[in-house]
């Protein structure tokens, strides 16, 4: 499925992500939320939020994978955090880019 991500003028520029993303393609996927458990149902990290988060990474590219699909076509990915807070962000950016050095990272596209 190919991907469009963009931020139309008007609209605020988001390091983090792209106002609009635009699929098209035939195959949709639709993955459970994921929580920090490994594949025999253990909690990795408890107490740490950054390991949480990579093992939430992990576990939503397993389930890519399983579809034959990447982080590549994702068009939308929503993050909940359970008791969240301002001072949780530091913890919270310390487990994305530890998610590169395990399976790759999710460009961000722009439109061309």
């Amino acid at each position: 499925m190919a991907i469009t991500l963009m931020n139309p003028t008007g609209l605020p520029r988001v390091d983090a992500y792209r106002q609009v993303s635009i699929a098209t393609g035939s195959k949709l996927v639709f993955i459970a939320g994921q929580v920090a458990w490994d594949a025999d149902g253990v909690t990795v990290g408890e107490g740490d939020l950054a390991a949480q988060v990579e093992q939430c990474y992990l576990n939503v590219a397993t389930a890519l994978a399983g579809a034959g699909a990447g982080f590549d076509d994702v068009a939308k990915l929503t993050v909940y955090v359970v008791d969240w807070n301002p001072g949780k962000m530091p913890l919270f950016l310390e487990g994305w880019p530890a998610r590169p050095r395990s399976w790759g990272s999710p460009r961000c596209r722009r439109a061309r």
